[in-house]
């Protein structure tokens, strides 16, 4: 009896002369090591990409500081985006069209399987058999796994966007992280509130909160943005924010609200993941009034939920960590239908050289800019 064929597996060779490079975190304390990549090997569905622009996110800094547990060797980096320089077979973005050679992408911080039951329940950011740009391991034959590199070796089951050639790379590199996940937010407390009219509380003004702000406006809403720090309480006046608040100062919330003559508070969003803002929120939302939880992902102290008032307010409180591919897609067209309006490239820091990436972790730690940016061709 004849065994049934087995269809070849596709897959192909692509040389890179020069080498790409890859900038690999050995550890806290330790500098970054550069390594030569020659060549990767695409299989189905894979596209390698060259990188315009990565910036670094919160989490980097978390784990380079060891604040955050990662495995190494790793290659850091997940907001980014780039062009297209190889690819196999038919390749589809977001919206369904076919890939080509030399199209400008942002493309998400997951691969997923498309199969398992997360998956198949819509929820491909915890899929089953997730791959995580910028937090895996570094493995033979998948050593462009990070942004913080000349490419990046994208693998089948990651959503790619293509972009316009007018927006600003500074713009788009964050959309990956914070703008989708920004939108999502937004996204999510829409299914319990029109945002069309509503007061919301954003808490934190990094890079999500100010996001979610503009975001917020734009549909129509009034947002009170709660930060403890003075310049970032004025950046959220220039992403729309109809009232600034310190949270340290008893009573800030109140007065917003009578100024803004909001009976209540519609829709909070945490974005800061302090333990003060997550109570607030939760103790301060309006009857029928949805909490989304962004900021929250590291651990910290457990809270006293107040299970009657919960009840009795009709309370929603959802958690967002990560996104699914329509919240990147949704949020790249707000970038280039929006960022205009805002001054989103002005939160990018001058950008460094992957040789000065030790350099660029030390002033994205210091606060002193929203994001700093990683130019792989300086």
């Amino acid at each position: 009896m004849a065994l049934p064929a087995v269809a070849p597996v596709a897959s192909r060779d692509v040389h890179l002369a020069p080498p790409a490079t890859a900038m690999v975190w050995l550890g806290p304390g330790r500098p970054h090591e550069a390594i030569a990549v020659p060549g990767v090997r695409l299989a189905e569905g894979d596209v390698l990409v060259e990188l315009e622009l990565s910036t670094v996110c919160g989490s980097d800094v978390h784990t380079v500081s060891g604040h955050r547990k990662a495995p190494t060797p790793l290659v850091l980096g997940h907001e980014y985006v780039g062009r297209i320089v190889a690819l196999l077979d038919d390749v589809r973005s977001v919206d369904g069209r076919r890939l080509a050679l030399g199209d400008r992408v942002v493309w998400s911080i997951m691969a997923s399987c498309g199969q398992c039951d997360r998956c198949r329940r819509g929820l491909p950011q915890k899929c089953r058999e997730v791959l995580k740009y910028g937090h895996e391991r570094l493995v033979a034959r998948w050593e462009l796994s990070g942004g913080f590199a000349t490419h990046v070796h994208l693998r089948a089951g990651t959503a790619i966007v293509r972009v316009e050639e007018s927006v600003p790379a500074a713009v788009l590199a964050p959309a990956a992280c914070a703008t989708a996940t920004a939108w999502a937010a937004v996204d999510r407390a829409a299914d319990v509130v029109d945002v069309d009219g509503a007061t919301v509380l954003v808490t934190g003004a990094g890079l999500i909160g100010l996001t979610a702000t503009a975001i917020a406006t734009r549909a129509g809403a009034r947002v009170i943005v709660a930060d403890p720090d003075p310049g970032r309480r004025a950046l959220a006046k220039s992403f729309g924010a109809a009232a600034m608040i310190d949270p340290a100062e008893t009573g800030a919330l109140a007065r917003a609200l009578r100024r803004l003559r909001a009976p209540e508070l519609d829709i909070a969003i945490e974005a800061s993941g302090a333990s003060a803002a997550v109570s607030s929120a939760l103790d301060e939302i309006g009857v029928g009034g949805v909490v989304v939880l962004v900021g929250s992902v590291s651990p910290g102290p457990a809270y006293a939920l107040d299970a009657e008032r919960t009840v009795r307010n009709l309370t929603t409180v959802r958690g967002v960590h990560n996104y699914d591919p329509q919240d990147l897609a949704g949020a790249i067209r707000f970038l280039e239908e929006h960022a205009h309006r805002y001054p989103f490239a002005q939160l990018v820091g001058r950008p460094h050289a992957l040789s000065e990436l030790d350099d660029a972790l030390a002033r994205a730690a210091a606060g002193t800019d929203v994001r700093v940016a990683i130019d792989p061709r300086l």
